[in-house]
């Protein structure tokens, strides 16, 4: 074997160690990632020259579709999304490499060795059982199977039945070398069939054990393969996936205090046999009521301060607080309420409030799901902190916020024996002063175990969907005064009422009057979701004549190309998609601007503002239009700290707050202009 490639798939190998010792933490974390995958596009080549078919144009061009393909999976698919995607490039590593083994089996078997042979059929067995299991599990967490266990008659016998086939007719090929390739296609069969066995009698809520397990599995199929084809450097690689897998499986079944055995049977949790107590109920019901009028007429202007804290308690414990710690589950990533989350965090440390959030390592259906949800809206990482950490903490905490978490915040798993969660470790939120619970309902968990912390006299219940709620908090902590606060402060007078007006004309009178219209999309609209909004208004614009262009900034958003791919998903046209040197000249040419959650991409301060981070980097001048309106949740400064004078010209408008709500006005305003 040739030593460069030898000595090259070491230092490979060292490169993905070292990149996924940066992906376990979220500082590092894009880094190793980065990392990583320049390493695997290395080993990819590396192993062309080694086979010498560095030159076959065939192979290029799978690797250019394949790699079109999952960039454009990887950029359209929503946060949210993440533990099926995950799912899927599990199963995908396990197809490939059973693929893999069933060709060397199908072409070489004859002339290779009894190690290789055996191998091959395990690699058959390993890749078959990922990829139908990995897609059994994206299937679960994309809500098209039943998040609840299935169990089908006799489960056990066949999968044990299934397990003896798969082995016993894989040793059986080392001596019926004539039937070799028929028995090898019945393993891969049989294989399939035990992914599928396997996977559907897991629940929903165990997916994050599921997902490491089959993380695992995709790296063993890969390492065996290696041994069938002799590649040290698969070996390696898929070795180090592969212990990685089972290290994190460990840790999340230490951190459900589940056995993996429990988890892969499907154990169905049980409700507690013990009954519960008549007399503590009646708090938690005299709460709901207290709540439900306050939810459907929130912050009404002409109620007096003390009579709002009456009414509404949770408002008054969130302005009293010191200290707030927000405990995130599965239901906030379900409501989409990250954004909420994020709001309301920025409204508490405004008024001098310190907030952290709690994150239990199961928490979501992903490991560190929490983590990424969070992240995504720009939740810095030092406020996210671990269990263990964290849990000391809630003694002294004034207010614990729980969005959508049940069994991580259960004190049963403290004391309820007879219970399935009883020993597993959670966040100890019941010891702090006050709580507020923003879950849908009362109803028990996954584990099916009635939650006593609904119960507790110190506890107070905002149910229903968590943004309704949070946005609730939002308006109690902010009160009327800070809703009129932002607007006045960037010297305009925004009327939620009635027609906002760029000089003497409303909004709805300008867009209608206008000739050419520019739209520059921000990290904003990707935050809110909101290009099916923008796409709307281009077309009730065009609809009246008006010239509507896109200005694209190439640094807007997370990645290059993230504004196209956005507008691209919605059929905006591509030839509407201007790059900024093109279309600067044509902004003073332009009736109205429009910016949908851009800051610093706009800020006119990078002209001028000399000692700052953002000076003499190229921006989009929109200031230069002859009216801009600003789409933006608010006015502070964008990811460089520079406060954005565009905000205080005369002849802009500002429409802060959720960027499809101010969309949705423009649309209004235009379409009432007849």
């Amino acid at each position: 074997m040739d030593q460069v490639y030898v000595v090259v798939s070491i230092v490979l190998s060292g490169l993905v160690l070292l990149g996924i010792r940066w992906m376990s933490s979220p500082r590092t974390a894009v880094r190793g990632n980065r990392l990583s995958a320049l390493a695997m596009f290395i080993a990819i080549v590396l192993t062309l020259w080694n086979n010498l078919i560095l030159n076959v144009p065939v192979l290029w061009a799978a690797m250019a579709i394949g790699s079109a393909l999952g960039w454009v999976i990887g950029v359209r698919v929503k946060m949210i999304q993440m533990p099926q995607m995950v799912a899927l490039l599990n199963g995908f590593g396990g197809g490939a490499s059973a693929l893999v083994s069933m060709i060397e089996v199908m072409d070489k078997y004859q002339n290779m060795a009894t190690f290789n042979k055996l191998s091959g059929q395990l690699g058959l067995i390993v890749g078959g059982v990922t990829f139908s299991g990995s897609m059994i599990a994206a299937a679960k967490l994309d809500r098209r199977m039943t998040q609840i266990p299935v169990h089908l008659p006799n489960h056990n016998l066949w999968s044990n039945l299934s397990i003896v086939a798969m082995f016993g007719l894989g040793i059986a090929t080392l001596y019926f070398d004539a039937a070799v390739v028929p028995i090898s296609l019945l393993v891969l069969i049989i294989s399939l069939v035990y992914g599928v066995l396997f996977a559907i009698r897991v629940g929903g809520a165990d997916m994050p054990i599921t997902i490491s397990l089959l993380n695992s599995f995709s790296g063993l199929a890969g390492s065996i393969v290696g041994f069938t084809i002799s590649s040290p450097l698969l070996v390696a690689v898929g070795a180090i996936v592969g212990a990685s897998g089972l290290i994190l499986t460990q840790i999340m079944c230490k951190a459900m205090n589940r056995s993996l055995a429990n988890v892969l049977s499907g154990a169905i949790a049980k409700p507690s046999s013990k009954p519960k107590a008549e007399a503590p109920k009646a708090p938690a019901e005299e709460a709901v009521p207290e709540v439900a009028p306050e939810a459907e007429a929130p912050g009404a202007p002409q109620t007096p301060a003390d009579e709002t804290s009456e009414a509404f308690p949770a408002g008054r414990m969130l302005r009293d607080a010191s200290r707030v710690i927000i405990v995130p589950g599965y239901g906030m990533a379900i409501a989409q309420a990250q954004q909420h989350v994020k709001r309301l965090m920025d409204a508490l440390e405004a008024g001098g409030t310190e907030v952290k959030f709690a994150i239990h390592p199961v928490a979501g259906r992903m490991p560190g799901h929490m983590n990424v949800l969070l992240a995504e809206v720009d939740v810095p990482y030092d406020k996210l902190c671990e269990m263990d950490d964290i849990n000391p903490e809630f003694p002294d905490t004034d207010v614990v916020i729980v969005v959508g978490a049940c069994d991580v915040v259960n004190p049963a798993a403290n004391t309820a024996e007879d219970t399935p969660i009883y020993g597993m470790p959670v966040l100890d939120v019941d010891k702090a002063n006050n709580v507020i619970v923003c879950n849908l309902d009362t109803k028990p968990g996954y584990s099916g175990v009635d939650n006593p912390l609904y119960e507790m006299p110190h506890v107070e219940l905002l149910l229903g969907d968590a943004k309704e709620s949070l946005t609730q908090l939002l308006q109690a902590v902010e009160g009327q005064a800070a809703a009129q606060t932002a607007p006045e402060a960037a010297g305009q007078s925004v009327a939620p009422e009635g027609p906002q007006q760029v000089g003497k004309e409303s909004l709805g009178e300008a867009l209608t009057k206008a000739k050419k219209v520019t739209i520059v999309p921000g990290y904003g609209m990707a935050i809110a979701q909101a290009q099916q909004h923008v796409k709307r208004l281009m077309d009730a614009l065009e609809a009246r004549g008006t010239e509507v262009k896109f200005a694209i900034h190439p640094v807007a958003g997370r990645m290059p190309g993230h504004m196209n791919v956005l507008l691209a998903e919605v059929d905006v046209p591509y030839d509407k998609l201007c790059e900024m040197d093109d279309i600067n000249p044509e902004f003073p040419e332009t009736d109205v601007a429009i910016v949908v959650g851009a800051c610093d991409v706009v800020n006119p301060a990078a002209n001028t503002a000399e000692d700052t981070p953002i000076y003499g980097m190229p921006i989009l001048n929109v200031d230069k239009a002859k009216r801009v309106i600003v789409c933006n949740l608010d006015t502070k400064p964008g990811y460089s700290g520079v406060d954005n004078p565009l905000y205080e010209m005369p002849h802009v408008v500002l429409l802060l707050g959720d960027a499809k709500e101010s969309l949705q006005t423009l649309m209004t305003q235009v379409e009432s202009q007849g």
